[in-house]
C-alpha cells in the first residue's frame, strides 16, 4: 500500500479483523457487521451481515478504510464501496502464515498502527508447539442439511494439520465440499471434528450422525477466527481434540 494518511475512521465487514483492530486501536472502528461479536461490548454501528452489508449506511460513516475478506464478503459490495470513493483493503486468509502475513498488512501498513504484542505472542504459540501425538485422520463438517465439510485449502484445516490432525477432504476439489451423510460415515477417520460456527454444533446435535467415530466439539471462534484468538487457540484447540470421545 502507497504511503498516506493513516485512517482515523475504519469499517469492518469481517469479525476476526474487526477483532484485531478493537483489541489494538480501540477508538479506530466507527462501523462494524452484525456478526461482529468480539471484543464483548463493542460500540460502533452495525451495517448488516458480511453478505449483504448496507453499503450506503457504510457510506455515510465516512471511513478512510473498509476492510474485507474475499471469502467472507462479496465483490460487488465491495465494488459498491469503492465506487463511492473509499478505500477498500481486501484479505485473503487460506493458511496459518498467511493469517499472520495479512493481520500485519490490515493493522500496521492498512491502519498504521505498530504491530500489537498480541501478534507477536500468537505467532510464539503456534512455533512454539508440544509434540503433537500420532497423526489422525478427520471428518470436518461445517454445515448440515445439507452436510458440507473442509475442503482443500482452508485456514481451519492447516490450523488442524498443525495440530497432528490431517482433513480427510484436504485434497478434494472443492473447499467446502457437499458429502451425503453415507458417505461421511464410510470414509475411514478416526475422529470428526466439529466446530460451534458456522453451524451450531454441539454435543446433542451432530455427535449422533457418526456413531462409533469420536467426536472433538471445538471453538469456532479459535478454529476459524485469525486475530487475538490465535494466542490461546493452541492450547484451546489441543485439549479439545484430546477430549473427542
Amino acid at each position: 500500500m502507497t504511503s498516506r494518511t493513516p485512517p482515523r475512521r475504519v469499517v469492518s465487514l469481517v469479525p476476526s479483523l474487526t477483532e484485531a483492530v478493537a483489541c489494538t486501536a480501540p477508538g479506530l472502528l466507527v462501523g462494524a457487521t452484525d456478526w461482529c461479536s468480539e471484543p464483548a461490548g463493542l460500540d460502533v454501528v452495525r451495517i448488516g451481515g458480511t453478505k449483504n452489508p448496507d453499503t450506503e449506511r457504510i457510506a455515510a460513516l465516512a471511513p478512510d478504510l473498509v476492510i474485507a475478506n474475499e471469502e467472507e464478503n462479496r465483490e460487488p459490495d465491495l465494488a459498491a464501496l469503492r465506487a463511492a470513493g473509499i478505500e477498500v483493503l481486501v484479505t485473503e486468509v487460506r493458511t496459518l502464515a498467511q493469517a499472520f502475513r495479512e493481520l500485519e498488512r490490515v493493522l500496521v501498513h492498512g491502519c498504521g498502527l505498530a504491530r500489537p504484542e498480541w501478534l507477536d505472542a500468537a505467532e510464539a504459540a503456534w512455533r512454539d508447539l508440544p509434540v503433537s501425538p500420532a497423526e489422525r485422520t478427520a471428518v470436518v463438517p461445517v454445515w448440515r442439511r445439507p452436510w458440507m465439510v473442509l475442503g482443500r485449502d482452508t485456514f481451519a484445516g492447516d490450523l488442524l494439520a498443525r495440530l497432528g490432525v490431517r482433513n480427510l477432504y484436504a485434497d478434494h476439489a472443492d473447499r467446502y465440499p457437499r458429502i451425503p451423510l453415507d458417505a461421511l460415515r464410510a470414509c475411514a477417520a478416526d475422529l470428526v471434528v466439529l466446530p460451534d460456527e458456522p453451524y451450531r454444533f454441539s454435543a446433542e446435535d451432530g455427535p449422533e450422525a457418526f456413531p462409533g467415530l469420536p467426536a472433538a466439539l471445538v471453538s469456532g471462534r479459535y478454529l476459524t477466527w485469525y486475530g487475538p484468538s490465535l494466542v490461546r487457540a493452541p492450547a484451546v484447540l489441543a485439549q479439545a481434540l484430546a477430549g473427542a470421545r
